[in-house]
């Protein structure tokens, strides 16, 4: 039964990731190993800011239940490195702007899979208790693909240089929504107390939302070129 359960967490991270791969067109392109490449810069990108929070952020030693709210914004002001990250990415491939995009996102997402949760759902989901958690923890991978691709979408159009003046403000909301999405959510968790299903549906509506909007935007601009 706990194999079985595994099995089924395993399946709903995973296979998203390659049915994504397969159906984008990037298996035509034979662009595993530039989504390798990318999963590289991934870590490479999460190594400097780990050592640049250690270095100039030491952990918060406030009270029990104080909210550091200025700490908490100037460590997601880091992840601004993940945006340098996958235009530097998007840089160094040929082609066009979707092949750009998907390549990026894929590697980036499944590097950040592989990382944070292949530990976690094998040596969790194979425990003896049922734990609805690996199950959540699955549809957060999901949600992370989503987020990546509307992420790197929003960066290729914000590095344009002939991307018209009247998409510079939604374009750079979305970029900041993008980088700043973690924050927001877990000062909303801190403020409404929510449930971690309730976690999950937001967190998956404000991705939803921000995937749309730069989808539309996209689509606008490679459309009136």
């Amino acid at each position: 039964m706990t194999l079985f359960h595994f099995g089924n967490c395993f399946a709903l991270a995973y296979f998203p990731y390659f049915i994504t791969y397969k159906c984008s067109g990037l298996s035509e392109y034979n662009a595993f190993w530039r989504c390798v490449q990318a999963g590289a810069t991934y870590l490479f990108v999460q190594l400097c800011k780990m050592l640049f929070l250690a270095t100039f952020f030491p952990t918060w030693e406030g009270g029990a239940g104080v909210y550091d709210f200025v700490g908490e914004f100037m460590k997601a002001t880091v992840d601004l490195a993940d945006l340098l990250g996958l235009h530097l990415v998007m840089s160094r491939n040929a082609g066009k702007g979707e092949y750009k995009i998907m390549v990026a996102a894929m590697g980036w997402a499944t590097a950040e899979l592989v990382m944070s949760r292949c530990l976690p759902l094998w040596v969790g989901a194979r425990g003896i208790e049922f734990d609805w958690k690996y199950i959540q923890m699955s549809f957060d991978s999901n949600i992370s693909l989503v987020h990546y691709i509307a992420m790197a979408a929003v960066v290729w159009m914000f590095t344009r240089y002939d991307l018209p003046k009247s998409f510079r403000l939604p374009v750079t909301v979305l970029l900041a929504l993008c980088v700043y999405k973690a924050f927001l959510m877990e000062l909303f968790v801190h403020v409404f107390q929510l449930g971690s299903w309730t976690v999950l549906l937001v967190k998956a509506v404000l991705t939803g939302a921000i995937s749309l909007c730069s989808l539309f935007l996209f689509v606008t601009l490679v459309h009136s070129n």
